[in-house]
């Protein structure tokens, strides 16, 4: 069921809500947060499908604010319940003109009591999230560097705060476990050097190199590949060892290699992850990502020692 309330306020949108669910028969909706996706241009309906995915796993209110500076004062809405939003409510808020200077406020007024609440910016983003109006409310705080208009990443990184998190290394974990699953393999020996390869358009290259670099601590080279000429994300990680080089290569879209000393080289599923589970993912723990944080250290002292050269 979908409704659209043009020239509303949040409290006729928050009344009409309560009848929708209980017309719709999804009343006793157990909610376990809120996500508040803060949109810029047109609204993207693959970030709501996402959210929507999401919800299966973490039943949520979804608020979605587009927020429209240079128009006459006025706020439409849209309210999503029963298939129409997954397990959750899905509200969308277009603020205009004045309105749109208050967006904290708008949202606050919706949001689920005694939740944690998760802010998500699909496309551009803060420079410092933490420090946004709407990045103040959310114990998350999750941006994506490789969005197409995702800008701000080199800033983000040197104003990292508690909470913050990017897909960029949500994209990264299968990768971390079949590394880290690689080293608890024979032959038991340190690795003395590392090399990660991947497009300049993919900030997640170099999170992976960081990231290697502070696990292992040994030299760790990142290469990073013009964007016209390769595709984006991963290429290829190296970790050299005295018995010889291990190697994950990716082939495709859905499969890499794994080649190792000794051994015959095994073709593994490694898919590249959709929007809807990086989003489920960061959804599961709304606590600091400690290791994130370290990383985005490790980065930035990587790149003012690049810089010095």
């Amino acid at each position: 069921m979908i409704e659209s309330l043009p020239n509303t306020t949040v409290s006729a949108v928050t009344r009409r809500l309560v009848s929708m669910r209980q017309e719709s028969g999804v009343s006793a909706l157990g909610h376990v947060l809120t996500l508040v996706i803060s949109a810029s241009g047109e609204l993207d309906e693959s970030v709501i499908e996402a959210a929507n995915h999401a919800s299966s796993e973490h039943p949520m209110r979804v608020i979605v604010l587009q927020a429209t500076p240079d128009a006459e004062a006025r706020l439409d809405a849209e309210i999503r319940v029963g298939a129409d939003a997954g397990a959750s409510d899905v509200i969308v808020l277009r603020a205009f003109g004045d309105v749109a200077s208050g967006v904290e406020g708008l949202v606050t007024g919706l949001l689920l009591p005694d939740a944690p609440v998760a802010v998500w910016w699909p496309d551009e983003a803060p420079d410092r999230p933490g420090a946004d109006p709407l990045g103040r409310i959310g114990q998350r705080r999750i941006t994506d560097a490789a969005a197409p208009d995702g800008s701000g990443w080199d800033t983000r990184i040197a104003g990292y705060s508690a909470g913050d998190t990017d897909l960029a290394w949500t994209r990264l974990t299968r990768w971390r476990e079949y590394l880290a699953a690689v080293l608890d393999q024979p032959p038991f020996e340190p690795v003395t050097a590392v090399e990660v390869v991947g497009s300049e358009a993919s900030p997640s290259t170099e999170l992976l190199a960081a990231w290697l670099e502070l696990a292992l601590d040994v030299p760790t080279t990142c290469t990073l590949l013009d964007r016209a000429l390769h595709a984006e994300g991963l290429h290829s990680v190296k970790l050299v060892r005295a018995s010889g080089e291990a190697k994950l290569k990716r082939l495709s879209p859905t499969h890499a290699a794994l080649s190792q000393p000794g051994q015959p080289t095994h073709q593994i599923v490694l898919p590249w992850r959709t929007l809807s589970e990086c989003l489920a993912e960061e959804l599961r723990g709304l606590n600091e990502d400690v290791m994130y944080g370290r990383v985005l250290e490790q980065l930035s002292r990587t790149r003012a020692a690049a810089s010095q050269h």
